[in-house]
């Protein structure tokens, strides 16, 4: 006989926590303008809507690589501080929310896979490993229509 697990369903205080933390706290993901769609233990998804501020070839209104990069790499500390959050239920959220002190990039690799044109972007990110100090992290930056512009995969240290 096999057992469901029930899916972990986070609080919305630790929802609201993770957002304030990376849309606001995080003053550089503000700029970028990165806007956390979805939080769960298993994957965040995200939106940075295209602005003349973020364009890197003006010929053309291509997103700069940079922002594609660092959305990827803040999606990649999400994705970790989500799965840290599931890991760690038993914690106050507060507790759970202090741990992104310990968090850093420690290697980060993207793809740039075909030029990014659009009016908004969206990004995922899920971990493929959570250790007890390094995580690994696989991310995607899609165009508007779902097209695949962009991979990246990450270590975070944890701890």
């Amino acid at each position: 006989m096999t057992q469901t697990q029930t899916p972990i369903a986070f609080e919305l205080e630790f929802i609201t926590g993770l957002k304030h933390i990376f849309e606001e706290k995080i003053v550089f993901n503000k700029l970028l303008g990165l806007a956390v769609t979805s939080v769960t233990p298993d994957q965040v998804t995200a939106r940075i809507n295209m602005r003349p501020e973020l364009v890197g070839h003006y010929d053309y209104d291509r997103i700069h690589g940079g922002v594609i990069s660092a959305g990827l790499d803040a999606m990649g500390g999400l994705a970790v501080m989500a799965a840290i959050g599931a890991r760690h239920l038993d914690e106050p959220v507060a507790k759970r929310l202090e741990r992104f002190t310990k968090l850093g990039t420690i290697d980060l690799r993207v793809d740039y896979l075909r030029p990014g044109i659009g009016t908004h972007f969206a990004l995922h990110a899920q971990v493929l490993r959570l250790g007890s100090r390094v995580a690994s992290t696989r991310m995607e930056f899609l165009g508007a229509d779902g097209t695949l512009l962009s991979t990246g995969a990450g270590a975070y240290i944890v701890s």
